[in-house]
C-alpha cells in the first residue's frame, strides 16, 4: 500500500497545440515572410506566362501611344523644343496612373472567385499574399517604363542631364508605380466586382492625366483649367520626371508651389499616397478576410 501510495504519478499529457498555433511558431519571422511572397509573386507571373495578352497594356498600348502623339499629333503642339522628348515624361506617368487598373483587377477577381480564402488554409504569412502581389505588378510597371524609353529612344527621345538625375527620375517613377499599385489594391478590395474596376480608373485616372501637362502645354488651356492643370498632382510629377531627364518643361501658367518645385513635391506626394495606400489595403484585406 505505501509503495503504492509513494509511486510517482505519470506526468499529465499535454494539451494538443491548436493547428493555426502550430502553423503561426512554423511560419514565424522574417524568412518564411520572404519565401511566401516569392511564392505568390511567381504565382502572378505564372499568369502572365500562360495568359500573354496580360501584357497589352504595359507593352503595346504604351507603344502606340508613343507613335500616336509623336507623329499624329506633335507636329500640332508648340512646346518650345522637341515635343517628342516633351511627350516621354508625360506618357510614363500616365502609363504608371493608368496601372493602377491591373492590381485592382486581380485582386478583385480574387476575391469575387475565393482564390484568397482558399490561400487562407494553406501555412503561409497573411501578409505574403500581398507582398506578392506587389512584386509581380511593379515588374510589370518595370516592363512598361522600359518599353516607352526603348520607344522613344527609336523616335528621338533623348535625356540631357547627368547619370545621376535620370537615375532619380526612374526612383520616382517606381515609387509613384508602388503609390499606384496599392492604390489599386485597396480600389480592388472595395468593388463588388472586376467590371466596376475599368469605370472607376477612368473616371478618376482618364481626366487627372490629360487634364494636365502630360501632353500639351497649360499655357493652352482655358483659364479655369489652367489653374487646375497647375495644381494637379500628375502636372507635377510629369515636371519632375522632365526635369530630371533634362527634357522641355511646360511654361507655368500660374504660380503653384509645387510646379516651381516639382521633384520636392513629387516626393512628397508619392509618399503621402503610400502612407494613405498601404493601411488602408491592409486594414481593408484584413476584414475582407476576416470570417
Amino acid at each position: 500500500m505505501n509503495a503504492i501510495l509513494t509511486a510517482p504519478r505519470p506526468a499529465a499529457p499535454l494539451a494538443p497545440s491548436h493547428p493555426d498555433d502550430r502553423r503561426a511558431r512554423s511560419r514565424s519571422g522574417f524568412r518564411p515572410l520572404v519565401a511566401d511572397t516569392l511564392v505568390f509573386a511567381r504565382r502572378n507571373l505564372e499568369h502572365i506566362r500562360q495568359i500573354p495578352e496580360k501584357l497589352l497594356d504595359v507593352t503595346i498600348q504604351p507603344l502606340m501611344f508613343v507613335l500616336l502623339f509623336a507623329y499624329v499629333f506633335g507636329g500640332a503642339i508648340d512646346v518650345g523644343g522637341s515635343y517628342r522628348e516633351y511627350l516621354i515624361g508625360g506618357i510614363l506617368v500616365q502609363t504608371l496612373a493608368f496601372g493602377m487598373m491591373g492590381p485592382a483587377s486581380s485582386i478583385a477577381t480574387d476575391l469575387t472567385e475565393g482564390v484568397v480564402d482558399r490561400f487562407r488554409t494553406l501555412p503561409t504569412r497573411r501578409a505574403s499574399y500581398l507582398l506578392g502581389h506587389y512584386l509581380a505588378e511593379l515588374g510589370g510597371m518595370a516592363l512598361a517604363m522600359t518599353v516607352l524609353m526603348g520607344t522613344g529612344l527609336l523616335v528621338g527621345w533623348r535625356t540631357h542631364s547627368s547619370l545621376g538625375d535620370v537615375a532619380g527620375a526612374l526612383a520616382l517613377l517606381l515609387v509613384f508605380a508602388s503609390a499606384m499599385i496599392w492604390l489599386g489594391s485597396w480600389v480592388g478590395m472595395l468593388v463588388r466586382s472586376p467590371d466596376a474596376v475599368m469605370g472607376i480608373g477612368f473616371t478618376v485616372v482618364f481626366p487627372l492625366t490629360f487634364l494636365s501637362s502630360a501632353f500639351v502645354p497649360i499655357g493652352s488651356m482655358p483659364e479655369v483649367l489652367q489653374w487646375l492643370a497647375a495644381w494637379n498632382p500628375i502636372s507635377t510629377l510629369v515636371a519632375a520626371v522632365r526635369e530630371l531627364f533634362g527634357n522641355p518643361a511646360s511654361p507655368v501658367a500660374h504660380d503653384s508651389w509645387p510646379l516651381e518645385h516639382a521633384v520636392l513635391a513629387s516626393a512628397l506626394y508619392c509618399a503621402a499616397l503610400l502612407a494613405i495606400a498601404v493601411p488602408l489595403t491592409l486594414r481593408r484585406f484584413r476584414t475582407r478576410t476576416t470570417d
